[in-house]
């Protein structure tokens, strides 16, 4: 048997459960007590569990699932692989309040993803000149803020996007399709091992896992949830690209997309995603850095406790965010709080009426003027 913590092992066999995705599986570690606990769990009482039915609750004592956890720490023992269960200390805050992020992540490399700006690149395979030109620019343009570039190791922009990051001596974080046990496309092989040298490879696909044509909208999720914003460069009407963008909007991660010729189809996805209001225009790095309200190097000014105001802790605690940095959007918000989106929005809606808090352009907030010390 692996000399690995007991703990580590029913992290990685509550992934295994058949049928059994990140939500439920929080959902049973969240009433059980712990990953070991669920599986010491009688099944008249998992059955008790909201939403876990006689299928889940019979799956839980598969035995197979032990065996496949052993073959998995061999691998992550062998080749050093770090593993982030998304209860640890050392998980990304930025996926830590995504209802569906992911219960488990592996990684080689040693790039902090917890950067104070994660930005991620994405596009067509396709790549034209163009997109290149573009994608080189954005990138070099924006290595002024030191951001981590995230991208998916794919063919095109996303290769461009990992280069460019190398080249300007930035971080850049590969979110991978499939298993470390490979990478795909085979020809990136090199690219991968500078990104390690440098940056990241992620996933939450176990080794093994072939990466296949419907794991890359799951590795999407992940590319558009570590952002602060995701910017497509170049897309066309269909495509990843898209997909990811569209769960950045379900995340509340700005997305702004490079504007092309309307005859030019690689840039047909991105013209959509401006017309529909999917995406903000970003014709240089002025406008994105503008929308992030990253142009700004003046700090605000220390802002008092608000003591006319009687606030809960969860109001208290999103006072306190905006008092180290506003204005702050609100993905920024719902990050440095720590709170799920819904909620965060709920408690900023009761400051705003408290006229603790008052809500800018863009999604911003800030504190209300006379909440701020007199210089």
């Amino acid at each position: 048997m692996l000399s690995m913590n007991n703990e580590l092992r029913y992290q990685l066999a509550i992934c295994l459960i058949p049928n059994v995705g990140p939500i439920t599986a929080k959902k049973l570690i969240a009433y059980c007590g712990g990953a070991e606990a669920v599986f010491k769990e009688k099944r008249n009482n998992l059955l008790k569990i909201p939403g876990i039915g006689k299928l889940t609750a019979k799956s839980v004592s598969d035995k197979e699932i032990f065996d496949k956890v052993d073959r998995e720490l061999e691998f992550i023992t062998k080749y050093q692989i770090k593993t982030h269960f998304y209860l640890d200390s050392g998980y990304p805050s930025r996926l830590k309040p995504v209802d569906d992020s992911p219960v488990m992540l592996f990684s080689k490399g040693g790039c902090d993803l917890d950067n104070s700006h994660a930005i991620s690149v994405i596009g067509t395979r396709s790549i034209t000149r163009y997109g290149k030109e573009r994608c080189n620019e954005i990138v070099k343009t924006l290595a002024d803020i030191n951001p981590v570039i995230i991208s998916g190791l794919a063919y095109g922009v996303d290769a461009a996007a990992h280069k460019a990051a190398l080249e300007n001596n930035l971080k850049t974080a590969a979110v991978l399709g499939h298993g470390l046990d490979r990478i795909y496309p085979p020809p990136h092989r090199s690219l991968a091992e500078r990104i390690t040298k440098s940056g990241i490879l992620i996933t939450d696909f176990f080794s093994k896992t072939k990466p296949d044509r419907e794991n890359f909208p799951r590795r999407n999720r992940i590319i558009a949830a570590l952002a602060d914003c995701v910017i497509v460069v170049e897309a066309a009407e269909r495509g990843g690209a898209l997909i990811t963008a569209y769960y950045a909007n379900d995340y509340n991660r700005d997305v702004f997309a490079v504007p092309g010729k309307t005859t030019d189809k690689y840039s047909r996805g991105c013209n959509h995603l401006i017309k529909t209001n999917k995406a903000h225009l970003a014709e240089s790095v002025d406008d994105i850095k503008y929308i992030m309200n990253w142009a700004k190097s003046i700090k605000p000014k220390p802002v008092q406790q608000i003591l006319f105001a009687e606030l809960s802790d969860e109001q208290q605690k999103i006072v306190n965010v905006l008092k180290e940095k506003q204005p702050a959007g609100l993905s920024q918000i719902v990050k440095d709080a720590q709170m799920p989106f819904s909620r965060t929005t709920t408690i900023l809606l009761e400051l705003e009426l408290k006229s603790v808090v008052k809500t800018l352009p863009g999604n911003f907030y800030k504190l209300m003027n006379y909440c701020v010390e007199k210089s």
